[in-house]
């Protein structure tokens, strides 16, 4: 049976959605992970989008945290396979705390369960912000990029480096394991979790706009190459996911022209920046509400940074969805 932990969020949804697609009821035993049963009628609106309605059934859903140790012993019972999604996202630096405990003692949890439970291969997503650093005259970043300690790193993705290193650490113990990086997912039906605020905002008429650059990726493509690696001879490896490089200027205006809204069309240099996610900081603790816009998603906004796929391509010969397409056809 395969375990997805995170069943209810944009990549565990997907995930099942893609097992279901492809294999046999018989080949696809399916078990999910949810915190809250409100939060599985997420997923299943995603089987209703894709007219896929018929087969959410197949899935198992069992309540458990992936903090909460007696839940966990329940939900390995029988599992031979395991994609964990589950994780914390937050660049609120108060949520320091919550997102070390859930996104490193949580994947230690789950690596510890598949090693005591002797399963076959687990699939652990992490993400392109616990990729190393660019060093010297580097001017891409890879797998093969090394973290660098002192350089500034948003808690999250200190706590998504640590997950890793529970990852190789049980694989070093034996366990079969692949991690895949990806960069910013697209995906439709979760407007609360990542890309899928940058795209409320830019609906609600978003002003501004940067000239930072990251990866970008459709969500169908990471469940799709997930799914590949599950189901392929390769094991103890990472893979850096991305589609396209594009600036943030180019992905908003193609997020507006898909929804018929007006582009941002003020330039936010790096000094306006660094005024705004400082008066955020006041305001937030002045009137006691969570951060907007933090000095990590600050520097976010303006980095430069490019991410090679070349790995991924040559392991699975792989021929990502365009980026500006995906975004035409789902959020228009």
């Amino acid at each position: 049976m395969i375990l997805v932990t995170g069943g209810t969020g944009l990549v565990g949804a997907h995930i099942l959605l893609h097992i279901v697609s492809q294999a046999s009821e018989a080949q696809s035993q399916l078990r999910a992970t949810y915190r809250s049963q409100a939060s599985i009628k997420k997923t299943k609106s995603l089987f209703d989008r894709y007219n896929k309605a018929s087969l959410f059934d197949r899935i198992e859903w069992v309540q458990a945290d992936i903090l909460d140790i007696p839940a966990l012993e329940i939900t390995f019972e029988g599992i031979t396979m395991v994609y964990h999604c589950a994780a914390f996202i937050s660049f609120d630096p108060r949520d320091e705390d919550i997102l070390r405990k859930t996104n490193i003692e949580g994947t230690a949890n789950i690596v510890n369960f598949a090693l005591a439970k002797g399963i076959k291969k687990l699939c652990h997503i992490s993400s392109i912000a616990a990729l190393g650093d660019v060093i010297g005259s580097q001017t891409v970043i890879n797998e093969e990029a090394e973290w660098n300690p002192e350089k500034q790193h948003s808690d999250y993705a200190i706590s998504k480096y640590g997950a890793e290193m529970e990852v190789w650490r049980a694989q070093q113990e034996g366990l079969d394991v692949i991690i895949i990086n990806p960069g910013v997912i697209l995906g439709p039906g979760f407007p609360d979790q990542g890309s899928g605020e940058l795209i409320t905002k830019v609906a609600n008429g978003m002003p501004y706009y940067t000239l930072g650059t990251t990866g970008f990726i459709a969500v169908t493509d990471v469940a799709t190459i997930a799914y590949q690696l599950m189901n392929s001879s390769k094991t103890n490896k990472r893979y850096t996911l991305i589609a396209e490089n594009i600036s943030f200027k180019d992905f908003f205006d193609t997020v507006a022209t898909a929804l018929k809204v007006k582009k941002p069309t003020k330039h936010a240099t790096p000094f306006m920046i660094e005024i705004a996610w400082r008066i955020d900081a006041v305001m937030a603790r002045v009137f006691k509400r969570k951060r907007k816009f933090t000095q990590a998603a600050a520097v976010a906004s303006i980095a430069m940074n490019t991410y090679s796929n070349d790995k991924i391509k040559a392991d699975l010969d792989f021929e990502f969805t365009n980026v500006r397409h995906y975004i035409q056809e789902n959020f228009s």
